[in-house]
């Protein structure tokens, strides 16, 4: 039996938390989570990876058990999330590794991959955008304006996303079997985005979204330059980050490998955590050198 482990690193005079699994001389698989959850998302999937994996997730600074400065303290930004996250790592003794990335934890992966491309072993995309294409237009219109603009019109379109509905939205739109989703996921989120100053965090967050999208090109480079491995797994209906953005992955990298599941929405691991830990075993055992289970 696979035992997790519940550790923090200090980063900066911060706490980050983490899960921990797996034999520590085999291959390093970095896990990270997105909006508006923390690493509790790969908790079902950690122990199905680390009888051949060294599995680390870490909450992002604001995020789950990690500490949530001010936004007097910390400045809520991805650089800024991608620098914390880049110093947990060298706190580790980590230096290489392959990433699996969702929502939020796709920018900060794609900057980690920037900043040293040479770590990068593999890459698994879970619903995390690299293209323009895939960005549902009726979910993100309204974080580009506010990006813009900001002002307390457009404010109010991004923080209703704070709230339980919305929280519960995310987890439940297109899946077809809803049932199979645990509402501690929804319940437990919105308890960490109801913290005192946590909103002040997560509209600073919003309005930093814009400057992912810059970002793309160099991104795109670095998939053709490198070849990295890639699997794009993808809930085929989520409004968020729709199916094309998993699609868009082949234009830089022909040899990536793309699953669109049907049935499955943003939070694909919730309602077919079967399906996808089957592909993401299959795509790491024929991508990375792992000692025998």
């Amino acid at each position: 039996m696979v035992e997790v482990r519940h550790r923090y690193a200090t980063v900066r005079g911060h706490r980050v938390f983490y899960r921990q699994a797996g034999p520590p001389d085999a291959p390093t698989l970095l896990l990270l989570h997105g909006f508006p959850t923390s690493s509790r998302m790969f908790g079902r999937l950690i122990p199905r990876l680390a009888d051949r994996f060294h599995v680390i997730a870490p909450d992002h600074l604001g995020f789950g058990h990690s500490d949530a400065p001010s936004v007097d303290v910390f400045p809520y930004t991805f650089d800024a999330l991608t620098d914390i996250t880049q110093e947990f790592l060298t706190e580790l003794g980590i230096d290489r590794y392959a990433m699996y990335v969702q929502d939020y934890g796709a920018p900060i992966g794609w900057r980690l991959a920037l900043n040293t491309p040479e770590a990068v072993t593999a890459v698994i995309t879970q619903n995390g955008n690299a293209y323009e294409d895939g960005f549902v237009p009726r979910f993100w219109e309204p974080v580009w304006a506010y990006a813009e603009d900001p002002s307390p019109e457009t404010e109010s379109k991004v923080r209703s996303a704070l709230s339980l509905e919305a929280i519960r939205w995310q987890y439940l739109h297109g899946v077809d079997d809803p049932e199979a989703v645990d509402p501690d996921t929804w319940t437990l989120d919105h308890h960490d985005r109801s913290r005192l100053g946590d909103d002040l965090a997560q509209l600073r967050l919003f309005r930093d979204y814009a400057t992912n999208r810059p970002l793309y090109p160099r991104l795109h480079t670095y998939f053709r330059r490198s070849r990295v491995p890639l699997l794009a797994v993808w809930g085929a209906e989520d409004l968020i980050f729709g199916p094309a953005g998993a699609r868009a992955f082949a234009r830089d990298l022909p040899d990536a490998e793309i699953h669109l599941v049907p049935g499955g929405g943003h939070f694909l691991l919730e309602s077919h955590l079967d399906t996808a830990t089957g592909l993401i075993r299959n795509f790491l055992n024929r991508t990375l050198a792992t000692p025998e289970a």
